[in-house]
């Protein structure tokens, strides 16, 4: 390994390698974005099996993502002493036991367990992931690795609904989850065959640097405001994937399997609208605008299908419309948090920022669980049609303080 190979400003750099590398961690992505939904697919029939509330249903994704969250922002610290590598091995590890255990669960307090372990497996995934992008990856091309990045995360929440009930439904859901865990394994080994495409540089202190330094970014308040744009836009993202499928069959009396393929429309949207957004973030110096405009966008199509205005297909079709919405955002939004990201602590930033997601997907079933028992099914889209428009409120206050602090 040369230094040129984890200098990102070195170009040109062939595009096979660039590519392979995002590949390698898109991979690695997409299988995250799989294990945050091990669990909401099957909420159906854990509400059967095992008797349980939407309130219930929502503990478990809090669980799982307090965990995340928690983990998230010290694995960042981690990740910048040790290298991204070992983590991104550990967290596929406990991604199959977590699939293993789940496979054999025999009541709620199993589920939770199965939440942690998901949890603390996911922890570690955007801060390797994006310590290995900036790292590895030339700086003309972050713009579509990002894209990149963000499509095969939402590929991974496209595929896991249509794993999970298609095992199901030809050979139950015990079955389904050691599939799962067959998969993570998988994936575990072609990333360690490839693993030399996956070292990055640890960050170096010197003696005489300050104690404190490497906790200096958190004084910034830029970093806090990208810490509150994840927490309400993901708020929003939690509410489609948990609670979706239930609002469009007693708003609309839709089928659990369409219900069902209306969530992995909304994701395969949005992985063409990341798609899309790549070729805006490489060309867009305004990212936070971009990413505004998008959320806003959003926002308005998630509304309309609360009001209960139209159909039941076009509600679906407005619903998955929503997601290349926001899909179109995901580049640029990374970008912004670049923009905003102090030399050298890309791993702390990134896992401190990330965990707002986390905390976003902690906090949003629990409140929305109870609109849910309640039966206010429309007003749960509206009051995630409204925190999403909050997060642009967010995304505009990074862009002003990145410019204030360049």
């Amino acid at each position: 390994m040369t230094s040129t190979t984890l200098n990102p400003n070195s170009f040109p750099v062939p595009l096979k390698q660039d590519a392979t590398i995002i590949g390698l961690v898109g991979l690695a992505h997409a299988s995250s974005h799989f294990g945050h939904l091990l669990l909401p697919p099957l909420f159906p029939v854990f509400m059967t099996e095992f008797g349980l509330s939407y309130s219930q249903l929502g503990l478990l994704m809090s669980v799982f993502f307090v965990v995340s969250g928690i983990g998230q922002a010290s694995a960042g610290f981690v990740v910048d002493k040790f290298g991204a590598r070992p983590m991104l091995f550990a967290a596929l590890g406990l991604f199959v036991l977590a699939s293993g255990l789940a496979s054999v669960v025999t009541g709620y307090a199993g589920l939770l367990v199965v939440a942690a372990l998901a949890g603390l497996a996911n922890a570690t995934f955007h801060p390797v992931d994006f310590t290995i992008l900036n790292q590895r990856v030339s700086a003309p091309r972050l713009g579509y690795a990002f894209s990149a990045h963000g499509l095969t995360g939402n590929l991974g929440w496209a595929t896991a609904p249509v794993f999970f009930a298609s095992i199901t439904s030809l050979s139950g859901w015990r079955t389904a989850y050691l599939g799962a865990a067959g998969l993570f394994v998988v994936v575990l080994v072609l990333l360690w065959l490839n693993r030399d495409q996956l070292s990055t540089r640890a960050v170096v202190h010197h003696a005489d640097t300050p104690a404190e330094h490497s906790m200096a970014f958190m004084k910034l308040p830029v970093v806090w405001w990208c810490f509150a744009f994840f927490l309400l836009s993901t708020m929003t993202l939690a509410v489609i994937q948990s609670f979706s499928v239930s609002i469009l069959k007693a708003m609309h009396g839709i089928s659990f399997e369409s219900a069902t393929f209306t969530v992995t429309a909304y994701m395969l949207c949005g992985a063409l609208g990341m798609f899309v957004g790549g070729f805006v973030a490489a060309t867009s110096r305004h990212s936070d605008r971009v990413v505004a405009l998008s959320m806003a966008a959003a926002a308005v199509l998630l509304a309309l299908c609360g009001a209960g205005i139209f159909g039941p297909t076009l509600t679906m079709v407005v619903l998955a419309a929503t997601g290349f919405a926001v899909g179109i955002g995901g580049p640029s939004r990374d970008m912004m948090i670049k923009k905003a990201t102090p030399k050298g602590a890309t791993g702390r930033v990134y896992g401190l920022v990330y965990s707002g997601l986390d905390t976003g997907f902690a906090i949003s079933p629990l409140v929305f669980g109870v609109f849910m028992d309640r039966g206010w099914y429309s007003a749960t889209l509206l009051g995630a049609a409204l925190v999403l428009l909050l997060s642009v409120v967010a995304a505009l206050g990074v862009g002003r303080r990145t410019v204030a602090r360049a």
